[in-house]
């Protein structure tokens, strides 16, 4: 199993990732065969899947910036607090939100399932009116 140390610098690096622009960078981090599911909508199965999520917000969110505000590890559970800021590309309003994501992860620390929440009502309401 990978020690805390390092799944911190994952999580850190996870975050990185998300602000990088690149849909392949997040899909790095999730088992060949990881999942996401978000505010208990669909599961995303694969690389290729999560890859598409991602580059879904990056359209939405072309200067999008993700922070790791926590990281709490134990065993092969994690849990990752974050906030995301960026840009609508349509309403060019400034949306700042927070939430977080558990994860169940592999023997080499990558994520086998990730199950994220944030509020999404708050998350709409930003986009449309800004913070």
């Amino acid at each position: 199993m990978i020690s805390p140390d390092e799944m911190i610098e994952t999580a850190l690096n996870y975050a990185v990732a998300w602000s990088s622009g690149d849909p392949q960078a997040v899909a790095s981090y999730y088992a060949e065969d990881g999942s996401i599911t978000i505010n208990r909508g669909d599961t995303l199965k694969g690389r290729a899947a999560i890859a598409e999520m991602a580059a879904g917000f990056y359209s939405e969110f072309p200067d999008l910036v993700v922070k790791c505000d926590q990281f709490r590890m134990g065993g092969d559970h994690a849990i990752f607090v974050w906030t995301l800021e960026g840009h609508h590309a349509v309403t060019k309003n400034f949306v700042r939100v927070g939430g977080w994501e558990e994860w169940d992860l592999t023997k080499d620390g990558k994520v086998s399932a990730s199950k994220g929440w944030f509020d999404a009502a708050e998350y709409e309401r930003q986009i449309a009116e800004g913070i």
